[in-house]
C-alpha cells in the first residue's frame, strides 16, 4: 500500500523504468517500424512504387559503383552514429534521475 501512496504522491520515479522502455522502442522500433510503413505505402500507392523504381534507375546510370559503396557505407555510419547519439541521450537522462535519487536520499 505504501508504493500505490509513494507512486501518487510522486515520490516513487517511474521515469527511469519508462525510459529503457522507450530507449528500446525508439532504437529497435523505429527503423523496424519505417521499413514496415515504406514497404506498405509502396504497395498501396503505385506512383510512389514508380517513382522510386525509376529513380533507383536513374541512380544507377548516374553514380559510379564505387561511390555508390561508399554511400552505403556512409548511410551505415550515420545510422551507427544515431543509433549511439539516441544511447548517450538517454543515458544522460537515467544519470539525472539517478543524481536525483541520490540527492534526495542525502536530505
Amino acid at each position: 500500500m505504501q508504493e500505490l501512496n509513494d507512486f501518487l504522491n510522486f515520490k516513487l520515479m517511474i521515469s527511469p523504468y519508462l525510459l529503457i522502455l522507450f530507449y528500446y522502442l525508439g532504437a529497435i522500433g523505429v527503423p523496424i517500424f519505417s521499413w514496415i510503413i515504406s514497404k506498405w505505402i509502396r504497395k498501396k500507392y503505385w506512383l510512389v512504387s514508380n517513382v522510386q523504381d525509376s529513380s533507383i534507375e536513374i541512380f544507377n546510370k548516374v553514380v559510379a559503383k564505387k561511390y555508390r559503396f561508399r554511400l552505403m557505407v556512409l548511410f551505415i555510419m550515420m545510422f551507427i552514429f544515431l543509433e549511439l547519439m539516441w544511447r548517450m541521450m538517454f543515458e544522460f537522462l537515467i544519470a539525472y534521475f539517478q543524481m536525483h535519487s541520490a540527492l534526495v536520499s542525502l536530505g
